[in-house]
């Protein structure tokens, strides 16, 4: 049985689609047969994988939500062996609208992936920036959460709401929903105010905290506007490395 983890923060920009590719990249590059699912309507993930995000050829989350389309036909091959994704597609913007009124909508996601689950060691959930119908229905669907931070103060400040959240989520809808871990990125070792953020999150969580850190790293900009993961793009690099780092951690606190 696979294990579902979903990436959420609904602060932007903290590094959840890059984490999500790149992490779910690297699990397969470890022969983990891995899922990644585009759940954000900016289909970010979607085209880091080299998928046309504007393509009606094919079954995209939007579909699976709304009952056009089963989630086995949306799962694509992509470059990597171990590695399938589900697409997402701007029209996904509306499902939030026209899942409004459906029964247990909540757990719309939770019961289509519950059909596949068995298939995958791991499936990983991108989640968007809001705490919205949607990442409601991945947070509800998933076994835990990893919840990238930006080592900055503005950062900080929404953690309490998604916390908040989750909490709502492990009380109403999910109670085996776990935190999986607090990820550093965009994590620069010459800034002083950057390990301080560290040290007061370690202070606090503990080692509810990832060992490993994501620094700012320019290969991790570049990979997506070529369609690849960081692995493929430039294994070599320190941003590549690092994810391969992350995802030995999660697989050993999960063995």
């Amino acid at each position: 049985m696979g294990k579902v983890i979903a990436i959420a923060n609904q602060k932007g920009g903290v590094g959840k689609t890059t984490t999500a590719i790149n992490l779910a990249a690297s699990l397969a590059v470890l022969e983990k047969k891995t899922l990644v699912i585009d759940a954000d309507p900016q289909a970010n993930t979607t085209s880091g994988l080299n998928f046309d995000p504007d393509s009606q050829e094919k079954i995209t989350l939007y579909q699976v939500l709304i009952g056009e389309g089963s989630i086995a036909e949306a799962v694509q091959d992509t470059s990597l062996d171990y590695l399938k994704v589900i697409t997402s597609h701007i029209d996904l913007v509306g499902a939030e609208v026209e899942m409004i009124n459906l029964q247990d909508r909540e757990s719309i996601l939770k019961k289509a992936i519950s059909t596949i689950k068995d298939q995958y060691d791991y499936i990983i959930l991108d989640c968007a920036p809001s705490l919205g119908l949607i990442t409601i229905n991945a947070l509800t669907a998933a076994d835990s959460v990893i919840i990238p931070v930006q080592p900055e103060f503005f950062a900080l400040e929404g953690l309490g709401k998604l916390l908040n959240t989750i909490k709502i989520v492990q009380t109403r809808l999910n109670r085996g929903l776990n935190i999986e871990g607090f990820l550093f990125t965009m994590f620069d070792g010459r800034l002083r105010l950057h390990n301080q953020v560290v040290e007061e999150v370690k202070k606090h969580f503990d080692n509810m905290v990832f060992e490993t850190v994501i620094p700012r790293n320019i290969k991790l900009s570049e990979a997506p506007s070529f369609g690849k993961p960081a692995i493929l793009y430039d294994a070599v690099s320190a941003g590549a490395n690092n994810y391969l780092l992350l995802a030995k951690e999660i697989i050993r606190r999960n063995s």
